[in-house]
């Protein structure tokens, strides 16, 4: 698994790199809603895919994969990107190359808060995605052997509504040049959504919840990355989205090693780890606010 997540890691960070890289700054959010609706079809498919593959588990890991490099090979030989010329490209030196683990925040505060409210945003969907089992089991008293497919049903209402709130939301914060009140508003709706989960008492109250969830999330992914490319200071672009890039991937590794903590402090109770789930949201929208270069 950890090699799988470092080279996965290693190619969305480079991916994203392509948004400021090829696209023109009054298309970035219809780009980045399109991008958006990527990871809830993705999952809805790798969820379709694996079932095809049920008994041979070779299979059900190798197919999903072979499918997508097929598309990322594709995609490499096809994309005209941009070279720099030898006189632009920097000496490489060991101090060189570590400054593209770090970004100043003094000196890139709107990338600083950006990440901020990235990392406190993923956070939260991280709680919600680690734990909904454990959640249908405890909270909404779900049989052990309904559990999967519940899973799916709110995954698929969830990635439902983010295909369409991220084309929507794209769009629109395009057509009106605004990026921060998308993103703002995105991250209260999330944090509502986490605060429905959280006092639900039957699955219909937990699909509930996801919908809404799904129309954060959508209109979240759609114009965050938009907002981040447009407040890149540097010609770097690979450089700084490869830092924002943890903030994607931390918040996995956060979420179980604080829930155990959190699930203590509140009895065992999975509708008080959802609260703080839509806290965090919460403090992901507050982060977005210092934010100055973008409206």
């Amino acid at each position: 698994m950890v090699p799988a997540q470092l080279f996965l890691n290693a190619l969305l960070a480079a991916l994203v790199a392509v948004l400021p890289d090829q696209v023109p700054a009054v298309q970035r959010g219809l780009v980045s809603g399109v991008l958006g609706i990527c990871l809830p079809i993705a999952s809805v498919s790798g969820t379709f895919l694996v079932q095809l593959f049920t008994g041979n588990e070779l299979a059900m890991f190798l197919a999903p994969c072979a499918i997508g490099g097929f598309f990322i090979l594709l995609f490499a030989a096809t994309l005209k990107d941009r070279r720099l010329a030898k006189a632009d490209r920097p000496a490489w030196s060991l101090r060189e190359f570590a400054s593209t683990f770090y970004v100043n925040p003094r000196r890139n505060p709107d990338f600083t808060w950006a990440f901020a409210s990235r990392f406190m945003f993923i956070l939260a969907y991280a709680f919600l995605t680690t734990y909904q089992a454990y959640y249908l089991l405890d909270k909404i008293g779900t049989a052990e052997a309904d559990v999967p497919h519940q899973v799916f049903l709110g995954t698929l209402t969830h990635s439902v509504v983010i295909v369409t709130a991220s084309l929507i939301g794209g769009n629109l914060s395009d057509r009106t040049g605004r990026r921060k009140i998308f993103v703002l508003t995105a991250s209260i709706v999330y944090g509502i959504a986490m605060f429905v989960i959280a006092v639900a008492s039957n699955f219909n109250g937990f699909l509930v919840g996801m919908a809404i969830g799904g129309l954060g999330f959508g209109m979240y992914v759609a114009v965050d990355l938009a907002l981040v490319a447009d407040v890149l200071t540097d010609k770097d672009h690979a450089k700084d989205l490869g830092v924002f890039n943890i903030a994607n991937a931390l918040p996995y590794s956060v979420a179980p090693a604080i829930a155990p903590a959190i699930l203590a402090l509140g009895s065992g109770s999975y509708g008080v780890l959802y609260a703080v789930a839509g806290l965090c949201a919460i403090m992901g929208a507050v982060a977005i606010l210092p934010v100055k270069r973008v409206r």
